[in-house]
């Protein structure tokens, strides 16, 4: 029996003998290495992480001891040990675990994660719950240093030191430093304060002390006062942490679980809240993605041998890096900003080719946002790059600080719509309702890498104030024979005078094109502006009967959704079907099996179109 077979719970992993945890964390990431090649998902970060999560579930119990991931993609060896083992060659697949934390999964899962910097207030929500409630038991937050960029860690750190007793927070420098290494000295100290015999004698100490008459209580005072002084002068940079009211224990080898263990029950015996810094390496133990850590962050299905991936088709997001450069040869005024997402988005070229024109803001979105505002006011032409998914984040800066002010920011809005395996916390379906509520701020959402770049040009020279070029995950689909983009505001496909029409815009189009071919009375118009929506083509849609709005975007808030206000301002009487998401948060699956749950692909469409049933997803 391997020793991962020996633990089905956190309980069974603190029966073990520490000369069988080295095995167990081979075992492990032999396993993480194995599942990820065949389902894709996060391996840099969660082959860096093992030794760290199986000294927090020898130290800690959870769930009694509640354990918060920030991001969540650095879970896995989580899951591993608490009993979810059987089923991890389910992971990220339709039905199967998810790739992040779910609380629907296990008790153990206290959040539902998938977005950044999160993780520090909501663990100090907890902890201050269950003080509130006189309950026991530690609170204890996982935040990769990455997470440090946003701001909302901040909000919480400059919130959380003080009077948060069973609240500990371990930060991981996997990647980028916060501070810069601290010194033999620190190592050794950190070492000897960890220690249980140091503890103890510690804490026997100060209450004799406070024990002796009328001075007791000053002499603790003053020793404090002499530790402290001592402490931020070994650890120097890292005294923030202690100023903002946390006791701090670092740096520690995060690959050593004795080491962890030793400075986890120190924390665990504080009656304060408590800050570890951990150093780890990303990709441990598997040496492609240690040494890509960037390209094993989050990858398809790959070669274990090799680490190459199976696909490496380019995509849109290529298709996008390609055009911004090839602009900005030409324009001085071409800014792109992205946060911490630079290969994702497709800018790694641009980073090189105008390394002064190019802002990587961090984990940042609502910065990056207003930053651009900034740039945009005095005369560049800004775009950010973003997933949709993380583009949520700053929906009060696209209000207040670009849309209010009318200011030209060029939105590349990448993974819009379904983006699959990655789940609810990423799927790209909200970016088209939010664009809607807020006005000066014009759509497009090409269907392929031609009109991507060709709508881009449009969006920089011929838009006033903001606007948004929207485009999903992947490689473009089929598209008709001879298809040419003439920067027109919608297409039409077939005869007008059909008694049924189809509309739809981006990948979409594809699908209810592919449909189009095997129907019969039917016409098809894709939006290639979505908004505004061209009022031009209520002359083409009233000569219809049936009208049939296809989307992958939310229901509420989605074109259909504006276009079927439009139709009814304008007393054009037809009946209307708006084929688009269900107001839910879409589960993990594939891109096609996802189009196929909400009546978006080619077969769904002709089902509807011929019959006219009511879309039963």
């Amino acid at each position: 029996m391997s020793v991962l077979d020996k633990v089905q719970s956190p309980k069974d992993l603190k029966k073990l003998d520490p000369s069988e945890l080295d095995e167990l964390c081979s075992e492990i990431r032999e396993l993480l290495v194995e599942t990820v090649s065949e389902n894709g998902g996060h391996l840099a970060s969660n082959l860096g992480v093992v030794e760290l999560t199986v000294a927090l579930h020898r130290v800690f119990s959870s769930p009694f001891d509640q354990i918060v991931f920030d991001v969540g993609h650095q879970c896995y060896t989580h899951k591993l040990l608490t009993g979810r083992k059987d089923d991890f060659s389910t992971l990220r697949k339709e039905g199967g675990i998810s790739g992040f934390t779910r609380p629907n999964e296990s008790e153990h899962d206290i959040f539902s994660s998938g977005h950044s910097s999160v993780a520090i207030s909501q663990a100090m929500g907890l902890a201050k719950a269950k003080k509130l409630k006189g309950e026991k038991g530690k609170v204890i937050a996982v935040v990769g240093d990455g997470a440090l960029t946003g701001g909302l860690a901040y909000e919480a750190l400059n919130n959380g030191g003080e009077g948060n007793d069973n609240l500990i927070i371990i930060i991981n420098n996997n990647n980028m430093s916060i501070s810069k290494n601290v010194g033999t000295v620190s190592k050794h100290l950190t070492t000897v304060r960890t220690s249980k015999k140091y503890f103890t004698f510690k804490s026997k100490a100060r209450h004799f002390i406070a024990k002796i008459p009328k001075i007791g209580v000053h002499i603790n005072r003053m020793l404090t006062a002499i530790n402290s002084r001592i402490r931020k002068r070994v650890y120097k940079n890292a005294t923030l942490f202690e100023d903002l009211g946390f006791r701090y224990y670092g740096p520690i080898d995060g690959h050593n679980i004795e080491n962890l263990e030793a400075a986890f029950y120190a924390a665990k015996a504080h009656t304060h809240s408590v800050l570890i810094y951990v150093n780890t390496i990303k990709g441990r133990g598997y040496d492609p993605a240690e040494k890509n850590p960037t390209q094993f962050h989050g990858i398809g299905k790959f070669n274990v041998a090799t680490g190459e991936p199976d696909s490496t088709s380019e995509g849109f997001s290529s298709a996008f890096g390609d055009t911004v450069c090839s602009i900005a040869e030409k324009d001085s005024r071409i800014c792109c900003i992205t946060a911490a997402m630079a290969s994702g988005t497709g800018l790694d070229r641009f980073s090189e080719l105008y390394p002064k024109r190019f802002f990587d803001v961090g984990i940042a979105e609502q910065h990056a946002v207003t930053f651009s505002s900034g740039l945009a006011r005095n005369g560049l032409v800004p775009i950010f790059a973003v997933y949709s998914t993380f583009l949520q984040r700053s929906y009060d800066q696209l209000i207040h600080d670009v849309a209010m002010q009318n200011l030209k920011v060029i939105f590349a809005v990448d993974r819009a719509g379904l983006v699959g395996e990655d789940g609810e916390s990423h799927q790209g379906v909200f970016d088209v309702s939010f664009f809607n509520s807020i006005p000066n701020i014009t759509v497009f959402s090409p269907s392929c890498y031609d009109e991507l770049s060709l709508m881009l040009g449009q969006a920089i020279y011929h838009c006033d104030g903001a606007a948004v070029i929207r485009y999903p995950r992947g490689t473009q689909k089929e598209m008709p024979e001879g298809y040419t983009y003439r920067k027109e505001n919608y297409t039409v496909y077939g005869d007008t005078n059909s008694k049924n029409c189809i509309i739809t815009y981006g990948r979409e189009f594809s699908e209810c094109y592919a449909a189009l071919q095997s129907l019969e009375d039917t016409f098809l118009i894709k939006l290639n502006k979505i908004k505004p929506i061209d009022e031009n083509i209520l002359d083409l849609i009233k000569k219809a009967k049936k009208v049939f709005f296809f989307e992958e975007s939310l229901t509420a808030g989605g074109v259909g959704e504006i276009l079927g206000a439009m139709l009814e301002e304008n007393a054009i009487r037809v009946k209307y079907r708006h084929i688009a998401v269900k107001n839910e948060f879409v589960k993990q699956a594939t891109v096609q099996s996802q189009l196929k749950t909400y009546s978006l692909d080619r077969e769904s469409i002709i089902r509807e179109v011929s019959n006219g049933k009511k879309n039963k997803a």
